[in-house]
């Protein structure tokens, strides 16, 4: 009896070593999406802060349009001559500022779209 090997039969070793090379495949296919994935993200978080400096930075271009605008009526304003050239003046401005405020928003829904929209 001690002479005796027990010999694994070529079917069940075949059998198994295919299952070794599918599960090798497997996992190294999860491996590989894990990657892709977590690069995904990486590139979508980049650009999502990417994004969210652009709106700031519109933001803040768009407060000092609106700052400037603001004090270039204010000027105006102290120097006009009676009280319908200031009337006039401030209706022209609120048009103005609507207008204005109209376009921001727009560039900045736009902006938003652009980063909320999925990549190709």
């Amino acid at each position: 009896m001690s002479g005796q090997t027990f010999e694994i039969p070529t079917e069940m070793r075949a059998f198994a070593e295919k299952s070794v090379d599918q599960a090798r495949s497997a996992v190294g296919n999860l491996i590989g999406t894990a990657m892709k994935t977590a690069e995904q993200m990486k590139t979508s978080s980049k650009t999502v802060q990417d994004s969210m400096q652009t709106a700031i930075a519109k933001s803040f271009d768009h407060a000092q349009e609106n700052a400037s605008a603001t004090f270039d009526f204010a000027q105006k304003l102290v120097r006009t001559r009676d009280l319908r050239e200031a009337f006039e003046l401030q209706s022209e401005f609120v048009r103005s500022q609507i207008a204005s405020l109209q376009t921001q928003a727009k560039d900045l829904g736009s902006l938003a779209q652009n980063t909320l929209r999925p990549s190709a």
